[in-house]
């Protein structure tokens, strides 16, 4: 089955598919560990989030994400600051972070064009509260392969909450091409088996429900050195096992280099005309610099 998810933007429609280069998602519009960009945004100053969303879209992500969640402040209105801002000074499609409605209900009518929600999970209360929201916006989704009962390492259980996630957006109108199952990367240094039951995770939902997928692939190497190494290597494995999209950071050499040698070797780069521009651009910027 070959599911194709559409998103729209000022820059044009944005195509997650097997037949389709891999498409990255820039993560680093997000607060979280990174105390600068909170200060900013907390105060109204979006210095940083546009330079981070022009540098992602030069290192090539097709996609942002967008994500204004600090404690204790209005998200809803931050986060349809951040999303201005960004739409201010690049063209890319936009993958809206939050799972508190009303920062959605604030964040999406400024986003331009068909957006990706960031995420629903298996549980009943939220899919009850995002997903309408999902339908009434026209978006796609991520759905999170866990419910009540948190995370688990059978790839099984994933499965299942995958298909309730499916099944429970059909029931609202929302079409399985604008449904994308993320089968959650963990930290490899906690759990040894983490990728392993991710990748058979990925096989069991493309083979049941056809459907597209994404994950936060920076979350496998966390709390060990040399991320990127381990996250290039990483979402080579994932594409290969099936992976359309993550949210990674492209800023990381190795991992852009990864995912354009995958989709050489798969076959959506024909001629590797993907690869020769990148590899002469970054020949031009080193004479350059």
């Amino acid at each position: 089955m070959n599911v194709e998810t559409v998103l729209e933007s000022r820059g044009g429609a944005v195509v997650i598919g097997d037949a389709h280069p891999f498409v990255v998602i820039g993560e680093r519009i997000n607060p979280t560990g990174r105390g600068k960009l909170t200060e900013e945004i907390t105060a109204g100053d979006m210095t940083t989030v546009q330079a981070d969303a022009v540098a992602q879209v030069e290192a090539g992500a097709k996609i942002l994400d967008v994500n204004a969640g600090v404690p204790g402040f209005d998200e809803a209105e931050m986060l349809s600051n951040v999303v201005k801002a960004v739409h201010a000074v690049v063209d890319a499609a936009l993958c809206i972070d939050s799972s508190t409605p009303e920062a959605l209900e604030a964040a999406i009518p400024p986003a331009e064009g068909k957006v990706l929600i960031n995420s629903v999970t298996a549980e009943d209360e939220s899919l009850e509260r995002l997903l309408p929201l999902v339908r009434r916006f026209g978006a796609a989704v991520i759905g999170m392969a866990n419910d009540e009962s948190g995370i688990s390492m059978d790839p099984q259980v994933r499965l299942a909450a995958a298909r309730k996630i499916v099944e429970a957006a059909a029931d609202h109108g929302i079409p399985r091409e604008d449904v994308l199952i993320d089968p959650l990367a963990m930290p490899i240094g906690a759990a040894p088996d983490a990728a392993i039951a991710m990748f058979e995770t990925i096989r069991l939902i493309r083979e049941e429900l056809g459907v597209n997928l994404s994950c936060g692939a920076s979350n496998v190497s966390f709390g060990l050195p040399d991320r990127p190494g381990i996250d290039a290597t990483f979402l080579s494995m994932a594409i290969f096992a099936g992976m359309n999209c993550a949210i990674a950071n492209p800023l990381h050499l190795p991992v852009r280099k990864a995912i354009l040698a995958a989709d050489v070797l798969l076959g959506r780069d024909p001629y590797a005309a993907a690869w020769i521009a990148e590899h002469r651009a970054r020949l031009a910027a080193a004479d350059t610099g």
